[in-house]
């Protein structure tokens, strides 16, 4: 299987939007609400290129929101169509992500994620992130993972 990302263009917006809803949609019974990717303004993020697509034979199975800051790079959103868990799309985007922070020398990668999302922090730890806040957000209880990327 080959995973193609790429920036997401503006003809992808519903495709984006509906996959990042696919991904979150079962969250909303635990979590009370929609979790906060679900109600971004994917046009915008993409309009601002910060939108990446992830597609396996031409179809959109994964997305991925960058934001840079200072030193460190963010993952905003890492979301992956459900048909198409299991089959390393999320670690795909993360490794992408990964490789952004050091073109750009950034010193880490982060994210967070809803305390209520557990298999997502196990993946994270899995994949070399360490815990380092825990704070609540608009609303939401978030754990904020980091991984550097110098030795």
């Amino acid at each position: 299987m080959s995973i193609t990302i790429r920036a997401a263009t503006q003809t992808e917006t519903g495709s984006v939007t509906a996959c990042v809803c696919h991904a979150f949609i079962d969250y909303i019974p635990a979590i009370g609400k929609q979790p906060q990717p679900m109600l971004d303004d994917y046009q915008r993020l993409i309009d601002e290129g910060r939108v990446f697509a992830a597609f396996v034979e031409e179809k959109l199975v994964g997305v991925l929101v960058l934001s840079e800051e200072a030193d460190s790079l963010c993952i905003e959103t890492l979301a992956t169509h459900p048909h198409a868990q299991g089959q390393g799309i999320g670690k795909a985007l993360i490794s992408f992500a990964e490789g952004v922070a050091r073109s750009n020398k950034a010193a880490s990668v982060w994210l967070s994620t809803n305390s209520l999302m557990h298999h997502a922090q196990q993946i994270y730890h899995h994949l070399g992130f360490v815990v380092y806040d825990r704070r609540i957000v608009n609303g939401y209880d978030r754990i904020f993972f980091r991984k550097n990327l110098t030795a």
